[in-house]
C-alpha cells in the first residue's frame, strides 16, 4: 500500500511540475538535473545496490541461523557500508564539481545550460543519499522487513512537492532541484532507524575458533550490477542527448508521457520487490526448485499485471493526460504531444517488466556474470541507432519508439540466456504463458478504445475504457489458461465475498 502511495505521490509530483512550470526551457533544464537521481534511483534503490546486496544479506541470515560464530550480519554491515558511503560521498562531490560539463555531454543542445547547471548541483547530493537508502532498503527486505523501504518513495516525493508548492514561484524550477535534495534525506531518515533497532537486536556472540569467514560483497559482482544497471538507465541519456535537439518542450513531453506509461510497470515490479528475498534465500538453503517455481510464477504474475495496464495506456491515452497534467501552463497542445509519446512508450512496457524481474534472477545467488551487461550493451545499441535514425522523421515518437525497441532486445536476450547462468527455468513454458496475456491484450485495447469514446467526460471516459478492458482482458485470459488472470479474477472473487458478507452481517 505504501509504495501504491509513493506511486500516487510521484504522480502528484509531476503534476505539480507541469502546473507551475508547463513543457518548456525551464522543464527541460530541470529535467536534464534530474538524470542524476533517476540514475541514482536505478543504481541504488531499485536495480543495482539492492540486486547486489539483498543475496548477500540472505546468505549472511542463513549462516546466521545455521549457528555461525560471531553475527554475519553485522560483519556484512561492517565491511561494506563505511566504504560505500565513503564512495557515495565522492561521487556525489565530483557530480557537483563537474556539473558544467555533465550537462554539456547529457544535452548539448540545451538553449538554458546555467539553469541545468544549478539543478545538476543540487540533485547531485542524491547520490550519497539514495546509496545509504539504498543500502537500508536492501537490507531491511533481506529481513523480510517491507514497511520501512515501501516508504522511502512517500517520503522523498513529499519532500519534493511540499518545496516545489512553497517556494516554487520564488525559486523557479530550481525549487524541484532542492525538493529532490531534501527528499532524499527524508528517504534516509524514515529507515536508518530501523535497522539500527534491527541490528541491536542480536548480540554478538564471540567466536572462540578466530576470525570469520564472513565475506564482503565483492568487487566484481558489484561492478556487475552497477555496471548493468547503468547500461540499463543509459537509454534515458539517449533519450535527452536526442531530444535536446528537437524544439522546446520535446524532453519534457517524453518525461511526461514516460512517467504515466511506467505506472503498470511500476506497480507489476512490486511483486519481484518482495519475492526477490524469497528467491535469494532458496538459492542460499540450496533449494533451486523452490527458486525456479517462484520465479516462473513471478514471471506470469507481472506480465498479466503489466499488460493489463499498457492496454489502459493504449486506449485512454488522451484521456489520462488530460486528467493528470492539463492545467496551469499545460496547454491541449502538450496534452497531443504527450499522447502520441506515451502510446509509443506502451509497446515497451512488456519488455520493460520482463528485464525489471529477470535481472533479479541473474543476480539472486549472489555470483558474478556479464551476461546481463552484455544484453543489455546489445539494447541500448539498437536504441541509439534507431533512435538516430528515427528522430528525423518522427521526433519525439521516432525516440520512444527507439526507446521500445531496444529493450525488447535485451528482454529477449536475458530470456534465451537463461539456465547454467541463472535460475534454470523453463523457458518454453514462459514464452507459452506469456502469449496468453499477450492475445488477451491484442483483443481488449481496441475495446477498450471503443468504449472509451462512447464518452465525452475524460473521467467517466476513461473509467468506460479501463473496466472494459478489464472485463475483457481477464476473462480472455482466464479462457485462455492464463494463471495470472485466474489469480487475478480468485481475488475479486474473494474481495467481493467479503464485502458481500461484511453487509449481510
Amino acid at each position: 500500500m505504501l509504495s501504491f502511495a509513493g506511486a500516487l505521490l510521484g504522480l502528484v509530483r509531476d503534476q505539480a511540475l507541469a502546473r507551475m512550470f508547463g513543457a518548456g526551457s525551464a522543464t527541460d533544464a530541470f529535467l536534464v538535473a534530474w538524470t542524476v537521481p533517476e540514475f541514482a534511483a536505478t543504481l541504488l534503490i531499485e536495480d543495482g545496490l539492492a540486486i547486489a546486496l539483498i543475496p548477500a544479506f540472505s546468505m549472511a541470515l542463513a549462516r546466521r541461523a545455521q549457528g555461525a560464530p560471531g553475527d554475519p550480519v553485522r560483519s556484512l554491515v561492517a565491511g561494506t557500508l563505511p566504504r560505500l558511503a565513503l564512495a557515495f560521498a565522492g561521487v556525489a562531490a565530483l557530480l557537483a564539481v563537474f556539473a558544467p560539463q555533465v550537462v554539456r555531454v547529457l544535452a548539448p543542445g540545451l538553449p538554458d545550460p546555467a539553469l541545468a547547471v544549478d539543478c545538476t548541483r543540487l540533485t547531485a547530493t542524491c547520490v550519497l543519499t539514495f546509496g545509504l537508502a539504498g543500502y537500508c532498503s536492501a537490507a531491511l527486505r533481506a529481513h523480510r522487513r517491507f514497511l520501512a523501504p515501501a516508504a522511502i518513495y512517500v517520503a522523498y516525493n513529499t519532500g519534493i512537492i511540499t518545496t516545489v508548492l512553497l517556494l516554487g514561484a520564488r525559486w523557479g524550477v530550481a525549487a524541484a532541484a532542492a525538493g529532490v535534495a531534501i527528499g532524499g534525506c527524508l528517504m534516509v531518515v524514515a529507515q536508518l532507524p530501523v535497522l539500527g533497532r534491527l541490528l541491536r537486536v542480536r548480540p554478538v556472540a564471540e567466536s572462540p575458533g578466530g576470525e570469520s569467514d564472513d565475506r564482503p560483497v565483492g568487487v566484481a559482482l558489484l561492478a556487475a550490477v552497477l555496471l548493468f544497471a547503468l547500461c540499463r538507465q543509459s537509454q534515458v541519456l539517449i533519450e535527452r542527448f536526442l531530444g535536446s535537439t528537437l524544439p522546446s518542450g520535446a524532453i519534457s513531453h517524453l518525461n511526461y508521457a514516460q512517467k504515466i506509461a511506467q505506472i503498470p510497470m511500476t506497480l507489476s515490479l512490486m511483486l519481484c520487490t518482495v519475492t526477490f528475498p524469497v528467491v535469494a534465500r532458496a538459492l542460499a538453503d540450496g533449494d533451486t526448485e523452490r527458486a525456479r517455481g517462484r520465479v516462473e510464477r513471478d514471471l506470469a504474475l507481472v506480465a498479466c499485471v503489466v499488460l493489463a495496464g499498457a492496454c489502459v495506456v493504449v486506449a485512454c491515452a488522451p484521456q489520462i493526460v488530460e486528467l493528470l497534467f492539463q492545467r496551469g501552463a499545460f496547454t491541449e497542445r502538450d496534452t497531443a504531444a504527450t499522447t502520441r509519446v506515451m502510446r509509443v512508450y506502451a509497446l515497451g512496457l512488456l519488455a520493460h517488466t520482463l528485464v525489471g524481474a529477470l535481472i533479479r534472477s541473474y543476480f539472486s545467488a549472489g555470483r558474478v556474470t556479464w551476461y546481463p551487461l552484455g544484453a543489455m550493451a546489445v539494447g541500448l545499441a539498437v536504441t541509439a541507432g534507431i533512435g538516430a535514425a528515427a528522430v528525423g522523421p518522427w521526433g519525439a515518437m521516432g525516440i520512444a519508439a527507439a526507446n521500445a525497441a531496444g529493450i525488447t532486445v535485451t528482454a529477449a536476450l536475458l530470456l534465451a540466456g537463461m539456465g547454467p547462468r541463472s535460475i534454470p527455468i523453463r523457458t518454453r513454458r514462459v514464452l507459452a504463458d506469456l502469449g496468453r496475456p499477450v492475445g488477451a491484450a491484442l483483443v481488449a485495447t481496441p475495446a477498450g478504445v471503443w468504449a472509451a469514446g462512447q464518452a465525452a467526460a475524460p473521467l467517466t471516459s476513461l473509467l468506460a475504457g479501463a473496466s472494459t478492458i478489464a472485463v475483457v482482458f481477464l476473462l480472455l485470459g482466464r479462457a485462455l489458461g492464463d494463471q495470472g488472470c485466474v489469480t487475478g479474477l480468485t481475488f475479486l472473487r474473494s474481495v467481493s465475498q467479503r464485502l458481500l458478507h461484511g453487509r449481510t452481517r
